[in-house]
């Protein structure tokens, strides 16, 4: 049974709720910091913003299928640079997403779908790549890095507010 990628846009984002849910509750797994508990407002922040960036007209869905079923999907993002930190000129994409269902997952299906986001950008004639990975998710970072990505930046949060400089409450 192989893998087919299915180009999409707005009309199938209702079929990336399970997908999403599934990359969602694999975060609560590897993150040592607070995730969203309630699935439902999780995909639907997540839904509002995949519509509002499909909008634009640039954005792409790529859908991974095995026997017609959704297993896997990536959402490339395109930036418009030149940027102020990193030496991009003109666009640059981002997987803002990258999900493979659990039974899924080692069996090529991610590499499939990163194969599909670096000929969508060699199609557009963008030759540079974001990736945002969770921290404590080591199979993707190493999945990332074995195609070429390498850490540029540390994103740090702090939830809830710190009074006098004591510790964050949530």
């Amino acid at each position: 049974m192989s893998v087919a990628i299915a180009r999409a846009g707005a009309e199938r984002v209702d079929e990336l709720e399970p997908l999403w849910l599934a990359l969602h509750r694999h975060h609560r797994e590897v993150s040592a910091q607070p995730v969203v508990a309630d699935d439902a407002a999780s995909w639907a922040r997540r839904r509002a913003w995949y519509l509002e960036m499909l909008a634009g007209g640039e954005d792409v869905v790529l859908i991974a299928e095995r026997d017609g079923r959704p297993v896997g999907y990536a959402f490339l993002h395109l930036h418009h640079g030149p940027d102020d930190t990193w030496p991009v000129e003109g666009r640059w994409g981002e997987v803002v997403s990258l999900s493979v269902l659990p039974d899924q997952r080692g069996a090529g299906v991610g590499t499939k779908l990163l194969d599909a986001v670096d000929a969508e950008l060699e199609a557009r004639g963008v030759r540079d790549l974001q990736v945002a990975v969770m921290a404590g998710n080591a199979d993707a970072i190493r999945l990332y890095q074995r195609r070429g990505l390498l850490p540029a930046e540390l994103v740090l949060f702090r939830f809830g507010r710190v009074p006098d400089g004591g510790e964050a409450t949530s």
